[in-house]
């Protein structure tokens, strides 16, 4: 029997989605001459700052793309500023180093008016140790060290809009607004995950792996209104019926059993997972470890590489459908 062809697609939007791909590069979608550059005073005590949150996030969000130290990013600011025709103060590498540890990172994203169909992973990013190679060459060392980035993407706008930061320990089984929070401590991540959505928002589904397939995870999605989309772990057995929880998840088992783990994948849609997957592709783009070794500092940098992501994304997007 011959097999099947494989699936061709093809892109419906060809010429805007070009024109989107070239206004990423545009200086003007990283750097808006009519933010507020200078801080305002906060009214307590001690010297006011001098720049505002917002020229900090814009100067560290210069640094990521090109991988520069602080001193050459103030270089690269003090450029764009002269350039832009602005007789505006820059900050110095201290006046950043200093900021980059309290600084609220705000992380744009768009809604779509629809309810929110999250899709839910994440991944290690090496922040202290040898390379891939030297590793492979001579053994890893116990100096190799990671972190663990948690991320629920939204299906409707690709946009990423919450976010977790944790410790190489942090299991993946426990993200929005626009100010995202800080380390947490809780041993599962989607609970929080989940509780970063506003309020406001209708959460429709959550798809995620079978390292999501525990009581507490399924519980904070029925808790939220959702729709759990998670496999059965492998070799899985029944719950107790003792919780909505234990109902719903063992309604998944019995449909991954008869007819089939394939089917009920093609049925509820799991395999749009791999797009948060890509996600993460694009999010190592910037380097696969990272620069700073403060905690603080390196949720900043995940969190602006972050807003990087869903920055690049707000000018458009191929639009592809199957081709018959």
């Amino acid at each position: 029997m011959p097999e099947p062809a494989n699936t061709r697609y093809r892109t419906t939007n060809w010429s805007d989605d070009n024109a989107s791909l070239k206004r990423r590069g545009s200086l003007s979608v990283w750097f808006d001459p009519d933010m507020s550059w200078q801080a305002e005073r906060a009214g307590k005590r001690g010297p006011p700052e001098t720049f505002s949150d917002g020229a900090i996030q814009t100067c560290l969000t210069l640094k990521v793309p090109f991988g520069l130290p602080l001193r050459q990013t103030v270089g690269l600011v003090a450029s764009v500023i002269e350039m832009a025709g602005l007789d505006w103060p820059v900050p110095d590498y201290s006046t950043l180093c200093r900021r980059h540890a309290r600084i609220p990172v705000l992380i744009p994203y768009r809604r779509s008016g629809a309810p929110l169909n999250l899709l839910i992973d994440s991944t290690g990013i090496r922040f202290r140790g040898d390379g891939e190679w030297l590793a492979r060459k001579h053994g890893a060392t116990r100096r190799r060290e990671w972190r663990k980035v948690h991320l629920a993407m939204d299906t409707a706008t690709g946009d990423i809009r919450a976010v977790e930061f944790t410790s190489s320990r942090q299991g993946d089984s426990p993200f929005v607004g626009e100010t995202i929070p800080r380390i947490v401590s809780c041993p599962p991540s989607l609970p929080e995950l989940l509780s970063q959505i506003p309020a406001g928002e209708e959460i429709e589904t959550v798809t995620a792996d079978g390292a999501y397939d525990t009581r507490r995870c399924h519980a904070a999605i029925l808790g939220h209104g959702a729709e759990p989309i998670i496999p059965i772990r492998r070799n899985g057995r029944a719950w107790k019926p003792d919780c909505p929880a234990a109902t719903s998840r063992d309604e998944t088992l019995r449909a991954t059993r008869f007819p089939g783990r394939s089917i009920w994948k093609k049925w509820t849609g799991y395999h749009a997972r791999s797009r948060v997957e890509a996600r993460m592709n694009r999010l190592k783009l910037f380097g696969e470890r990272i620069v700073s070794r403060d905690p603080d500092r390196q949720t900043a940098e995940i969190q602006i590489r972050i807003a990087i992501v869903n920055r690049c994304s707000a000018p458009g997007r191929a639009e592809i459908e199957a081709v018959a």
